[in-house]
């Protein structure tokens, strides 16, 4: 199902409860990437190293599982 169907089905459903209908797929969508773009200048990646100190998990090919 498409975001078009989907909205269809919610409009429809919205309708039989008498219950606003929802905002049309895609109407938000640059608000939304903007945010996410001031919130990724504000609070950029950050890269963790491993450190060789820490063990991961054990090993799932290894009989004893370590």
């Amino acid at each position: 199902m498409d975001a078009i169907q989907q909205h269809l089905l919610d409009t429809y459903r919205a309708a039989r409860l008498s219950e606003p209908a929802p905002p049309p797929p895609g109407r938000h969508d640059r608000a939304v990437l903007r945010d996410l773009y001031r919130h990724w200048l504000t609070h950029p990646p950050v890269h963790r190293t491993a450190d060789p100190g820490v063990s991961g998990p054990p090993d799932a090919s290894s009989p004893s599982g370590g």
